[in-house]
């Protein structure tokens, strides 16, 4: 007999990630394992150079699929377009989540009351005094404005494709466009958008390795003060720009 259909698909968009992938993938499967129904797990290589897909089929992704553009949006946007599952979560490639918080996303979207959610998100391991000020600040923000971090992003399908699923008009914070819409949607159909505060998505914090202090708060003032920068890839650099390794 074939395999059954999946209720709910894992969505990891990666753009050379293989080094943070065989933790992630290990993560993921854990927690679907606990779930008591039938889902997959599909990777998106989003034109990586490092061997993604690669990896991301030996660490047990059930398929990997190719999009040649470098945009998240456009990433994630494929995987929902590969599956037929009825609720998409999507996990960052550098994010680690629980079978607890993954059970707590599918029963909001099993309850029919919730059109989609994300959880509160915290660093893993040790992080400068601006990574704690950086994450507090955005946890009062998605609860306050029940807005979702693209860490840990979970929707209906129907809701999903309905708003037109992520803009690919933005290189950065797509996710709180959709998080928008979709709280609009569920507003005219009586359901909720829901922040998960416990448990919480566990992220890297590269970034604060990569980018000096002055460099990130110097991002984040120019998107303050001109938000229209998310429509250009080059001005979204921060974002799209690896370090090169070391030789």
């Amino acid at each position: 007999m074939p395999p059954p259909r999946p209720s709910y698909t894992v969505i990891i968009p990666a753009y050379n990630e293989a080094e943070e992938l065989p933790a992630t993938m290990e993560a993921v499967q854990r927690a679907m394992a606990a779930q008591n129904l039938p889902g997959e797990c599909v990777v998106v290589d989003n034109n990586s150079t490092d061997g993604t897909a690669e990896v991301a089929k030996a660490a047990g992704a059930d398929r990997v699929i190719h999009e040649p553009v470098n945009q998240i949006a456009r990433a994630r946007n494929a995987g929902a377009a590969a599956t037929g599952a009825e609720f998409l979560v999507f996990v960052d490639a550098d994010t680690r989540i629980s079978a607890a918080l993954l059970t707590r996303a599918l029963q909001c979207l099993r309850s029919g009351h919730c059109a989609g959610g994300g959880a509160v998100v915290r660093f893993e391991g040790e992080t400068s005094a601006l990574g704690r000020f950086a994450i507090a600040i955005w946890e009062r923000i998605s609860r306050l404005t029940r807005t979702a971090a693209g860490s840990f992003f979970f929707c209906r399908r129907e809701a999903f494709e309905s708003v037109g699923g992520f803009d690919l008009r933005l290189y950065a914070m797509e996710e709180v466009w959709l998080s928008r819409r979709l709280r609009k949607w569920g507003r005219a159909r009586g359901q909720t958008f829901e922040i998960i505060t416990d448990p919480p998505a566990y992220t890297s914090a590269r970034k604060l390795k990569w980018h000096s202090t002055l460099r990130i708060l110097g991002w984040m003032i120019f998107m303050m003060l001109m938000p229209i920068a998310v429509r250009s890839r080059r001005l979204c650099g921060f974002w799209y720009k690896r370090p090169k390794p070391p030789e």
